[in-house]
């Protein structure tokens, strides 16, 4: 139930494992938050959203070969990530060594600027908190090295202020990233487009192994008795399971609730938005910078558009002309160095407002995640707000969909 990257994946596996497939999809096409889509307003495919994806993503890693969606990624050379500082008019990269003992901190050239070795030992709290604890609990939110690296890293992973994050999150992520050294750091960016990268190859894939789609298909609950479900109630009809079905529930959180009362999920949630101009961008600027002190966060340069993610936001109230105008305005402080006729009226622009982007990733939100298995011996759960450990992101859903399509399989 569900046609995102959760549920293709579930069932990719499924089909490798040699079972018929089914998937059943609301909306009248898939990908759900990770897909491309052509916008009339600018007159070419853009994605919904930003997404990052870094070598040491195993299971994204892993997805993308089977499905044939490698070559639709690109994947950086070296572990570095430009920075500007906007308020500061400073610039800088940060490039860690591959290994995972964390030597670029020795090296002024490859740290934060103005920080000290000492100041990294800090986050060695945050590694080792208690569960229920916050970011800002055992982590100062505060000072140079906090607004210059450990704000705009965990704010782009958890799409929420790190000083309200659930520090288990935090710390999940920090270990599979920079605490597993630059090998496991390379930016991974799907230049052509996520659908091109992720749901294309996906699709194609379960057609050609037998898998069946069923689109405009909503599910409204589950007929069910007290150990299994029994069948599927949609808007147009009813389906009834056989002996052996099994069911893998895919959908956003507050659709998964509405079907299935009893199953906890998180109640909270964060929006995302990402600002597109169609423009290109200067041939020498880094196709990915991080923002320090602007209200844009990332900024992303592809060949024939400029893309701005701002996290843990949907900036209600904020007019459209005046935030395009504004980001623009921020992109053309960061492109001087490489361009310097950057003209002050932007260009075509389309604003993306993700209400409910991801789960809040609070200790209370890390709690209210819900587990793959249900009471229900042929129904499972998949999704990036699922209890993976991590926040709500692609390398989340991919391995949500691969426990939930494993547990089907060793369903009896």
């Amino acid at each position: 139930m569900g046609a995102g990257l959760s549920g293709l994946c579930a069932a990719v596996e499924l089909v490798d494992a040699g079972y018929p497939v089914i998937i059943h999809e609301a909306a009248g096409h898939a990908g759900g938050r990770c897909r491309s889509y052509h916008d009339l307003q600018l007159g070419m495919t853009i994605d919904n959203g930003n997404h990052l994806g870094l070598s040491g993503n195993r299971a994204t890693v892993a997805f993308l070969s089977r499905i044939g969606g490698s070559n639709a990624v690109v994947e950086h050379e070296k572990a570095e990530f430009p920075f500007v500082d906007l308020a500061a008019g400073l610039r800088w990269t940060l490039r860690l060594n591959r290994s995972r003992v964390p030597w670029w901190v020795l090296d002024s050239r490859r740290r934060v600027p103005g920080s000290h070795v000492a100041d990294y030992a800090s986050i060695l709290r945050l590694l080792s908190a208690e569960p229920g604890t916050k970011v800002s609990d055992v982590l100062a939110c505060e000072g140079l090295l906090y607004e210059r690296l450990w704000r705009p890293v965990l704010l782009a992973a958890l799409n929420i202020d790190p000083r309200d994050a659930d520090a288990g999150i935090a710390a999940k992520v920090l270990r599979e990233t920079v605490g597993a050294g630059g090998r496991a750091c390379k930016p991974l960016i799907a230049t052509k487009g996520l659908s091109t990268a992720f749901i294309d190859p996906a699709l194609k894939y379960l057609k050609e192994r037998g898998a069946v789609f069923r689109y405009n298909n909503r599910l409204r609950r589950f007929v069910s008795d007290d150990s299994h479900v029994a069948g599927l109630v949609f808007e147009q009809d009813t389906t009834q399971l056989k002996s052996g079905d099994r069911v893998i529930l895919a959908v956003a959180p507050k659709a998964a609730s509405s079907i299935m009362p009893e199953l906890k999920v998180p109640s909270d949630d964060r929006g995302i938005v990402n600002v597109h101009f169609r423009a290109r961008g200067p041939a020498e600027m880094p196709r990915m910078m991080g923002v320090v002190n602007g209200l844009s966060d990332w900024i992303f340069t592809y060949s024939d558009r400029i893309s701005v993610t701002i996290s843990g936001t949907d900036l209600v109230g904020t007019a459209s002309c005046d935030l395009a105008q504004r980001v623009w305005t921020e992109i053309g402080a960061v492109s001087r160095p490489y361009r310097s006729d950057f003209a002050a009226t932007p260009p075509s622009w389309r604003i993306i407002r993700e209400k409910r982007a991801t789960f809040a990733a609070t200790p209370a939100g890390a709690r209210s995640r819900a587990q793959s298995r249900t009471r229900l011996r042929n129904l499972f759960i998949a999704g990036d707000w699922t209890d993976t450990g991590l926040p709500a992101c692609i390398e989340g859903a991919i391995r949500s969909g691969n426990e939930a399509s494993r547990l089907a399989i060793e369903a009896n």
